[in-house]
């Protein structure tokens, strides 16, 4: 016979199983909804795999995958390659015909900094632009080299800046909007890094380059083709 406290202690088994269970998988649906997107590059050299970081650029990662759907990557050569540097793909066709883009996207090289994203290491990979830097639109990098001088410079608060350092300089009481007006601060901007493939991005850094369509310099003489790119989550 069940008495109503046994009844009772029952429950509390089954509720507290329940919740022991419940708190187990908290942690894998929280990893789940705030795991990053990843992009595979199917190229002629092996696969490429890019996780981004949506937390640090939003803007920049949004352009990039809405390129991905688009599929305005599949077909495009890696035009620009200069192996102490970094490797350059996303506007080029294989007869080095520019592919049409959307407005370019916002700068968000120094915001991403100060909320921790990454710098110009090896493997990140960041957006290409002219000198200007809110000229970015399909054109991305990957580096190959830790280059610093490709970093964003952040601006400290204050107006003006009690002191800016730059480059090794140290200036004082700068007026802010001089600061933020000037180009050569802004850097470029990281987006994502290699998570797989990076013996691929080795083998194309590479590869031997000349002249090639309208460049003088730096093209594979063996073209180096995103045959696809496919987000993988």
């Amino acid at each position: 016979m069940t008495t109503p406290s046994t009844s009772l202690r029952r429950r509390a088994v089954v509720w507290l199983t329940a919740l022991v269970a419940s708190a187990a998988l908290l942690p894998l649906a929280a990893g789940a909804q705030g795991s990053a997107p990843r992009v595979k590059l199917s190229t002629s050299m092996g696969d490429i795999v890019i996780e981004l970081y949506p937390d640090k650029a939003p803007k920049t990662v949004e352009n990039f995958l809405q390129y991905v759907r688009d599929k305005h990557y599949d077909g495009t050569v890696f035009h620009r390659v200069i192996s102490n540097f970094m490797v350059q793909g996303g506007g080029f066709d294989g007869s080095y015909k520019q592919k049409a883009t959307r407005p370019p996207v916002a700068h968000e090289g120094q915001a991403a900094l100060a909320l921790g994203g990454p710098r110009n290491v090896v493997g990140t990979v960041a957006m290409a632009r002219t000198n200007d830097p809110h000229s970015a639109s399909s054109q991305f990098f990957i580096n190959v080299k830790d280059n610093a001088f490709l970093d964003p410079t952040p601006i400290p608060p204050g107006d003006p800046v009690p002191q800016f350092e730059y480059r090794g300089k140290v200036y004082k009481d700068v007026p802010r909007a001089s600061l933020l007006n000037a180009a050569e601060l802004y850097g470029y901007t990281v987006f994502g890094k290699v998570v797989s493939g990076m013996d691929v991005v080795n083998k194309i850094k590479e590869t031997p380059t000349g002249a090639g369509g309208p460049f003088p310099t730096d093209v594979p003489q063996t073209p180096i083709t995103i045959l696809k790119a496919t987000l993988e989550k």
